[in-house]
């Protein structure tokens, strides 16, 4: 059996990551990445890749977004790292050169499952949760801030039809760190999401980093309550509270604790000191983020379900606000953002 093609749709932080780790491993792998000049220092320089206590330079196989349609052989594996909100019409543009029995799989936060089953259908289509911590501020430079034993992955089948190929994803996604393969990956994603909620967002409005914010205790309270908002959710929509990160069934058998449990997981095991989240780089280069992909959903979640979510729908307006170049971020918002989300200060 020939190796798979393998391409990765998004080679920014995350993807770059990936595609390094999947080149050095001897896959057939192409990068396909929408900014240009991103694009070229990778062809002339490789992509660099700086982690805790190691530096490499990968020479990788990079194309343009526009040069998609001067391909001639179908990919075997597509794994998707563009931003949540671009995933539809990145997917439909990939779709033509997918395998009739290739794999398509949204590596990505937010919950895109659906979208690309939309796409590419479900017989084509598994889902995948990671937890990379990286920034990316200059072309062709990743700064890995989690190395391949502190980056995790989990693989699932959506329905039947691709149950049984998790490990054509997961394989490939343990060349980056550890792989656990989930019986419900809706649930799993949405764990992801309690996670997300709880930081990627609320600390990017204050423009600090992850663990910066978690030591201002009214912060860590309304990061807390940010991420129950978010369990509450997918608590209502029948799913079970599954572990994430490596963390056991017992590990999130209190529903009191495990909002405070996934939080100082992904501190203390996946992000370093100075980490900022994707949202906060989003924002420093004037980019739209993925508030609505994250918060929003919850918001929207449980509008539809008659719940209300008074502190994801601070953080969305504040991000809105942001976004619309009203305010910056800043700590100095701590308090507004209390006060709207109905939360005492401490």
């Amino acid at each position: 059996m020939s190796a798979p093609r393998i391409a990765v749709l998004g080679a920014g932080a995350n993807g770059a990551a990936i595609g390094a780790d999947l080149t050095l491993a001897g896959e057939d792998v192409t990068l396909i990445e929408q900014w240009p000049e991103h694009v070229e220092a990778m062809r002339e320089r490789g992509v660099t890749i700086t982690m805790p206590g190691e530096t490499l330079v990968v020479p990788v196989r990079v194309m343009h977004l526009c040069e998609v349609a001067t391909l001639r052989e179908a990919f075997d594996v597509v794994l998707v790292l563009v931003k949540a909100y671009d995933t539809r019409w990145a997917v439909q543009l990939i779709e033509p050169y997918v395998a009739r029995d290739g794999l398509v799989a949204g590596v990505q936060n937010g919950m895109t499952i659906d979208v690309v089953a939309e796409v590419v259908g479900l017989e084509r289509t598994m889902g995948s949760v990671i937890e990379i911590t990286g920034m990316m501020m200059e072309p062709g430079v990743v700064e890995r801030h989690s190395g391949h034993d502190r980056s995790w992955f989990a693989v699932g089948a959506v329905e039947d039809a691709t149950r049984g190929r998790e490990d054509e994803i997961a394989r490939l996604l343990a060349h980056s760190g550890t792989v656990e393969v989930v019986e419900d990956i809706r649930a799993t994603k949405w764990m992801k999401l309690v996670s997300n909620a709880t930081t990627l967002v609320t600390t990017a409005i204050l423009g600090l980093s992850m663990v910066e914010a978690d030591r201002l205790p009214a912060m860590r309270e309304l990061m807390i309550r940010s991420g129950e908002e978010a369990l509450e959710a997918t608590t209502l929509l029948g799913n079970p509270t599954l572990p994430i990160f490596g963390l056991r069934p017992a590990d999130v058998a209190t529903p009191s604790t495990v909002v405070p449990t996934l939080l100082d997981t992904l501190l203390g095991g996946f992000v370093m000191p100075d980490s900022i989240t994707t949202i906060l780089q989003d924002w420093m280069k004037g980019r739209h983020s993925e508030v609505d992909e994250l918060n929003g959903h919850v918001v929207a979640t449980l509008a539809a379900l008659g719940r209300p979510a008074p502190v994801n729908a601070a953080v969305v307006d504040f991000a809105h606000r942001i976004e619309r170049g009203e305010i910056e971020p800043s700590p100095a918002h701590l308090g507004a953002l209390l006060e709207a989300a109905g939360i005492p200060s401490l």
